[in-house]
């Protein structure tokens, strides 16, 4: 009775914790379209989970997580902040690749800047090359892929 006790004690802290930390949801738009979630770990780093379509013309679709360290926030305004940001995550997914849809799986590596409004929307560019395998080879079209550069549009709450 004890451990049980003592386990719900620590998922209501838990639960607690986890809501009090800003998120934010909207979409990614570039070389695909993705669905975007972001949640705060702490101020200003955060993790950053998309899923969507991507390449137009061989679609294919990805789920990526990554964890994003903010490096420098200038303060070029005095409504909203800016923030640069970094991380590295992973990527997974189907590929069209070598006349198939084959299953990938890539290292990700992200680098953008946000701003966030005084309201809560929030606004961001990014770059983001995978560097993975598909098919049994290095997927380079995910590499290139990721050198086009990608506009996202959040509701943060």
């Amino acid at each position: 009775m004890k451990k049980v006790f003592i386990s719900v004690v620590i998922l209501l802290g838990l639960s607690v914790v986890l809501s009090a930390q800003p998120k934010a949801i909207g979409g990614r738009f570039g070389y695909g379209m993705e669905a975007s979630y972001e949640h705060y770990f702490g101020k200003p780093h955060f993790l950053e989970v998309n899923a969507g379509i991507f390449d137009p013309n061989d679609v294919g679709f990805r789920l990526t997580g990554i964890y994003n360290y903010v490096f420098a926030q200038p303060d070029w305004t005095t409504n909203g902040q800016w923030s640069w940001y970094a991380g590295p995550g992973v990527s997974l997914g189907s590929a069209y690749y070598n006349d198939n849809n084959n299953f990938f799986f890539g290292v990700v590596g992200q680098i953008g800047l946000e701003y966030q409004f005084w309201f809560p929307l929030q606004l961001s560019a990014d770059f983001r090359p995978v560097f993975g395998v598909c098919d049994g080879e290095f997927y380079r079209d995910g590499f290139l892929d990721g050198f086009f550069p990608t506009i996202s549009v959040r509701y943060l709450f």
